[in-house]
């Protein structure tokens, strides 16, 4: 490796997220993530443009060397400031994490530097869950938010051991098929730096706020790609926090907008992925009660055929 080069790169897109980011780079940070060393990746907080700005010195409490860089010229989609990232990140592996509200299980990025081990051209993907009973697009018409959210975290006692977050999350609408079926999207999503460069990041195409439909468009494209290997981190998942976000929180979320925006895009509607992917990682306890009820799930489905 040459001098300054990182192993592993994870970039975080943020705006607007006060409250939310902190915890995120928390749990991102060498005291919460297992089996990786400090000095063997970086975090990049690429900030697009936030009015109410988060409190860098509490990030740097947990990341003393975070990064971050502020996007100049901000816009409504997060696509530029992500592609802003990859072109700092300095690791031959990146991991991108398209919401800044979305913390981490503490094997995540060991099991994904893991994983670039089991072949030349991996996708590394994870599955997403909500805080809370059930996915947030419901719950926060049901009285769901960021004080509720505040206290159920604080009741987990997620510091000591952040696996405990499966235990008061649900499986994200992206993820609703379980653990062993391809998500819609990955929240959390890993490639080698050349990848990156060879697909040129994220397309910029997609303009609409929170980026539309960008980040499950990029996931079925390296899905699509024959000469891949999707692997996805079994035991491992990102939690999103409620925070008022265009379509997670929101209760009426633009999808026609997105669906249009797709298709002008792509020339078709958006078809979730259907490929045979490698599980890798392992299940801690608090992770056991969602496999067993993807296990409950897949079976329903088999019975179906």
């Amino acid at each position: 490796m040459t001098s300054g080069l990182k192993k592993l790169s994870v970039i975080v897109v943020s705006y607007n997220m006060t409250r939310e980011l902190p915890r995120t780079i928390r749990s991102l940070s060498p005291s919460m993530q297992r089996d990786i060393a400090a000095e063997d990746y970086e975090v990049i907080v690429v900030d697009n443009g936030s009015v109410h700005p988060f409190d860098e010195a509490e990030c740097r409490r947990w990341i003393p060397d975070l990064i971050v860089h502020h996007i100049e010229h901000p816009t409504q989609s997060p696509v530029p400031a992500i592609n802003k990232g990859l072109a700092m990140a300095r690791g031959e592996i990146v991991g991108v994490f398209i919401d800044g509200a979305r913390m981490a299980s503490p094997g995540m990025l060991a099991a994904a530097r893991l994983a670039f081990r089991l072949h030349e051209r991996p996708v590394v993907g994870t599955l997403a869950f909500h805080l809370g009973p059930k996915v947030q697009m419901d719950s926060v018409k049901n009285g769901y938010n960021q004080a509720v959210e505040d206290e159920l975290l604080k009741s987990s006692k997620w510091e000591e051991d952040s696996y405990r977050l499966f235990e008061i999350s649900a499986f994200a609408g992206s993820s609703d098929r379980g653990w062993f079926d391809l998500p819609a999207e990955a929240n959390a999503l890993f490639l080698k730096a050349g990848h990156w460069r060879e697909i040129g990041g994220y397309d910029a195409a997609f303009v609409t706020p929170g980026g539309g439909l960008a980040n499950l468009d990029i996931w079925e494209r390296l899905c699509a790609d024959p000469s891949s290997c999707v692997i996805m981190l079994l035991g491992e998942a990102t939690f999103h926090q409620v925070h008022g976000g265009v379509a997670t929180n929101s209760l009426n979320p633009p999808q026609a907008l997105f669906a249009e925006e797709y298709h002008r895009i792509r020339g078709h509607g958006y078809v979730r992925p259907n490929r045979q992917a490698i599980f890798l990682g392992s299940a801690p306890r608090a992770v056991l009660a969602s496999i067993e009820l993807s296990a409950a799930m897949a079976r329903a489905h088999v019975r179906s055929e």
